[in-house]
């Protein structure tokens, strides 16, 4: 239902660093998606997920090579070897590279404003998320979330504060959610969040969760108040349904919280 507010608002020792890396191409992977936007071409979501977990796993080695030569260099006898590679043009051009590609990939795939996934990285990463609770049998809530009154604050107090609105919105989330649920922005004033159920993390108790969080974001502010309309629609390993399907559930039932919500604000204003 939606959530309003009324009030104000190794051991051992190193080896030497390897110079010859093999050619990089496209290689990282995370997920987004909105209704009223295509589908990915097939095969897209896998593709990202494995290129992202190759470039950090790649990028982990390398950063892991460079830890060993340095402590090697600071030990009483640095071996000529470790000594030759330390001072290597390609050893730090190597360095470079990968930390600008992944930084690189990591925009691509990053909302701008809010630091959260943007559309294409919650679709690869909530499609490998939904095979690992298919081949696991875990279940999994999708909430889809619509900011209300963003025009209001918008056009009230100009766009700076409608971005800052929903960044503030993007906290909220972050803290009602774990580190391991899915987190994004699709877009304009619609967020979207995959997580895992478990005995202890019902639907119910993660909405009160996000509600006190935002609650809390609201204490002091006497503008406006941040406020969610929330469709939820859980994934059952036993049954087939895309990431696709989930979702549309999901908005549908977020469609229908905010016209009951509307048809009540408008019941109280007539009394």
């Amino acid at each position: 239902m939606p959530l309003h507010d009324s009030r104000p608002s190794g051991s051992g020792h190193p080896t030497p660093f390897n110079t010859d890396f093999p050619h990089s191409s496209s290689r990282r992977g995370l997920l987004f998606m909105d209704r009223k936007r295509r589908p990915l071409d097939q095969g897209l979501e896998e593709n990202l997920s494995s290129a992202l977990q190759v470039a950090d796993n790649e990028l982990g080695q390398i950063l892991g090579e460079v830890d060993a030569i340095t402590k090697v260099l600071r030990s009483d006898q640095p071996d000529s070897p470790t000594l030759r590679a330390a001072v290597h043009p390609a050893v730090w051009s190597a360095v470079k590279h990968a930390l600008i590609d992944r930084e690189l990939r990591c925009l691509a795939l990053t909302d701008d404003l809010t630091c959260l996934y943007n559309r294409r990285g919650f679709f690869a990463a909530a499609t490998h998320m939904l095979k690992l609770a298919r081949r696991n049998g875990q279940c999994l809530l999708l909430f889809f979330c619509d900011f209300d009154d963003l025009k209001m604050i918008n056009d009230s107090f100009g766009h700076g504060e409608g971005d800052l609105a929903l960044v503030r919105t993007a906290d909220a989330l972050e803290d009602a959610f774990r580190a391991s649920d899915i987190l994004a922005r699709l877009g304009g004033d619609e967020f979207v969040v995959l997580a895992l159920e478990q005995s202890t993390r019902t639907q119910e108790v993660i909405l009160q969760r996000l509600k006190k969080s935002l609650k809390k974001r609201n204490a002091g502010q006497a503008r406006y108040g941040l406020s969610l309309s929330i469709g939820v629609a859980r994934f059952d390993p036993k049954r087939a349904v895309t990431l696709g399907e989930l979702m549309a559930e999901a908005d549908k039932a977020m469609y229908e919280q905010k016209r009951i919500s509307k048809n009540a604000r408008m019941n109280v204003s007539q009394q």
